[in-house]
């Protein structure tokens, strides 16, 4: 269903119910596609902490920079594109 922006004002609540129950619902501007209404829906199951343990790996030298990047970051290293 498209529907142009001026009537879409005055029927929100309408398109939202037929979002909700499944149909697409395009506002248009000028006679062209200009917004989706979607309903909001949460995700299936809650996230639950340590979902990934034992499937990600972080290198142990992780948070070490090296000091030429910190140098270069700082603007104190001997070739600046600046």
């Amino acid at each position: 269903m498209q529907i142009d922006i001026r009537e879409a004002e005055t029927q929100l609540c309408k398109l939202g119910e037929l979002a909700w129950q499944g149909e697409d619902v395009v506002i248009a501007r000028d006679g062209e596609p200009y917004l989706n209404r979607l309903p909001c829906r949460g995700s299936a199951e809650p996230r639950r902490p340590g979902d990934l343990k034992g499937r990600i790996w972080m290198s142990p030298d992780f948070d070490d920079t090296p000091q030429d990047v910190i140098d270069g970051f700082e603007g104190k290293g001997g070739d600046n594109l600046v």
